[in-house]
């Protein structure tokens, strides 16, 4: 998607549609992202804030590419890089609409109920069977895709849903900056 190469509050609002897709030997999962948070690169909050780390390099560009970090020595959570190359930069995914390979997503969440089954960032990493090695990968390729909504059967792009924007959650800087956006009245629009 050529469009992530923006700062990242206006990529987080042009995400808002777009569906996460992935490929194991398990098979597709894919879903319709309703829900993302910016982090910017003179974010207090966002991890490029103190400058490139082993952890947080595929940050730094190029836009276009996974950013997954590993977080309360227990989960991982996906992010799409937004910067120019150098500038640390990237949205957080925080909640899919699942569209394919459902039943696959409920035997890795343990669940039967589809609201619950990417209704947070560590849900929909555990559903779609994301992990740390695909940190840096190329999101326009290979077998963790992302493609515009148009490109997915379901999106209107004539009558698009409305967009609310927000604080972040789960945080302890910048709380009360308005970038985490959501489509309204999705029920798979986490509540954390």
């Amino acid at each position: 998607m050529t469009r992530l190469r923006a700062d990242a509050e206006a990529a987080a609002r042009a995400l808002l549609g777009a569906v996460l897709w992935h490929r194991t030997g398990e098979g597709i999962a894919a879903g319709r992202i309703v829900e993302t948070e910016a982090y910017l690169g003179n974010d207090p909050a966002c991890h490029a804030s103190r400058g490139m780390t082993a952890r947080n390099a595929a940050m730094f560009g190029p836009a276009g590419r996974a950013y997954i970090y590993f977080i309360y020595g227990m989960y991982h959570c996906f992010n799409v890089v937004t910067g120019p190359q150098g500038v640390g930069e990237a949205v957080l995914i925080r909640a899919l609409e699942p569209l394919e390979g459902e039943a696959l997503m409920r035997r890795r969440r343990r669940t039967e109920d589809s609201r619950q089954l990417c209704n947070g960032p560590a849900k929909l990493v555990l559903a779609l069977g994301i992990s740390r090695e695909q940190n840096g990968a190329d999101l326009g390729r290979g077998d963790l895709r992302l493609f515009a909504p148009e490109g997915y059967p379901g999106w209107d792009s004539q009558h698009p849903p409305k967009v609310k924007a927000g604080p972040r959650i789960g945080i302890s800087a910048a709380t009360d900056w308005p970038l985490r956006f959501y489509v309204a009245g999705n029920p798979f629009v986490s509540k954390a």
